[in-house]
């Protein structure tokens, strides 16, 4: 999250993904950042250990999730 603000600060469109365990963190990041409400993808938690199916289903999703915020702005 951190380095999305950072870029985002920067000029440069960006988002994070996170898993849904981390959601109030990233919020919190954004808001102290000075970027409250900005926006990031979600996919549940844990990733550490899916197999590989899983995880490119849940990377399918992220993908899709990020183009969605990013074409939005």
């Amino acid at each position: 999250m951190h380095d999305a603000i950072l870029a985002e600060q920067a000029g440069i469109m960006a988002t994070a993904i996170i898993t849904d365990r981390f959601v109030t963190t990233a919020q919190v990041i954004a808001q102290v950042s000075g970027m409250p409400g900005h926006p990031f993808a979600v996919i549940p938690h844990p990733i550490s250990n899916n197999s590989d199916a899983v995880l490119q289903e849940k990377a399918a999703d992220a993908v899709q999730q990020c183009a969605r915020i990013l074409l939005a702005r």
